[in-house]
């Protein structure tokens, strides 16, 4: 199988240290070889305040990962910054969008198997022409997709969740929701449990708006409206999908044992759950793309940058998913 790319992420947030700390951490967890995109020496200089024996070394094709990645990491390229941890700036910004697009690119090419991302600002990014609400958007786009194709679904060791609205106000909310809008993103979601998860019969909860799903249209008419008719067209179609559930109800321990994966209605509904449950290993995964692509779910954290707390839980989960991801298509693609 090809290595996976990963994009650095802000060189001043925690993106370069986790890379490096998961690279430290490789045999005991299992992960696929990866090759860095830019940032030898932000890579080197995280290493060194974490107080990693970290080696590095800048290959020239991502064919050469394998010849690499056991004694160093392998980083392609020699785009390079000088980067304060905490500090993000334009040269940062620079590099971490030239890493994104450089990794993605080579996953389109399929001399990756799949896509990794460390965290980026988005503050700084809109400062170099990055127009997109997050990678997410980026990435369908790049992919010759409509934004609403990819679908963002985050993963943890005991939930798995889907908000159907993302980067939006809340009250802008009710406004978006739509009958289409959930069948879409339930199929979408339903095909990568099978396809990427290898669930065979996948199972959906789908959350309410509405405290206690709107109890009956006394707290709302958008479960009556919106969400049960799409439900009926789900089922219909042979996919397992139940709702809509009282959110404060579905992610109980008992209730989460009914599905596979939860679709919220809104960003909170769905990462408040999987961040308190999971937070250190939560994988944000996107669906729908025909490339494989995670990331660790959460932000730069600029804050505890290069000061030696930022825990790589999530980084590795995320490698370990794309790798497990990747060579499930793999093996289904060849059989």
């Amino acid at each position: 199988m090809a290595p996976l790319a990963v994009s650095l992420g802000d060189p001043a947030g925690i993106g370069p240290e986790i890379i490096a700390e998961s690279w430290a951490r490789r045999q005991e967890s299992g992960i696929a070889p990866f090759f860095v995109v830019g940032g030898a020496s932000v890579l080197a200089e995280a290493a060194r305040r974490r107080g990693l024996a970290v080696e590095i070394e800048v290959i020239s094709d991502p064919a050469k990962t394998a010849l690499v990645f056991d004694r160093a990491i392998p980083v392609l390229g020699t785009e390079d910054v000088a980067a304060t941890p905490g500090n993000p700036d334009e040269l940062g910004a620079a590099l971490a969008l030239h890493s994104l697009a450089e990794a993605t690119r080579y996953c389109l090419l399929g001399a990756s198997a799949g896509l990794v991302t460390a965290p980026i600002g988005k503050a700084q990014l809109a400062k170099v022409g990055f127009e997109y609400p997050g990678q997410t958007e980026f990435l369908a786009e790049v992919c010759g997709l409509a934004p609403d194709e990819a679908v963002m679904m985050l993963a943890g060791p005991s939930l798995r969740a889907v908000p159907l609205t993302v980067h939006c106000a809340l009250a802008d909310v009710p406004g978006r929701l739509s009958q289409e809008l959930i069948t879409r993103r339930a199929r979408i979601v339903a095909a990568a449990l099978t396809r990427d998860f290898g669930i065979a019969d996948p199972r959906i909860a789908v959350c309410g708006l509405n405290p206690h799903a709107g109890e009956n249209g006394r707290f709302g008419d958008e479960e009556a409206r919106i969400i049960a008719p799409a439900i009926e067209t789900l089922v219909t179609e042979g996919i397992a999908v139940t709702g809509p559930h009282p959110a404060d109800a579905l992610f109980t321990p008992r209730a989460r044992q009914t599905y596979d994966a939860a679709l919220a209605m809104y960003h909170d509904q769905a990462l408040v759950p999987l961040k308190a449950r999971d937070f250190d290993e939560g994988v944000n995964v996107t669906l729908g793309l025909p490339i494989v692509r995670t990331s660790p779910d959460h932000g730069t954290a600029f804050d505890i940058a290069g000061r030696g707390l930022a825990e790589p839980g999530a980084m590795i989960a995320a490698l370990k998913m794309a790798g497990e991801i990747a060579a499930r298509r793999k093996h289904a693609h060849a059989g």
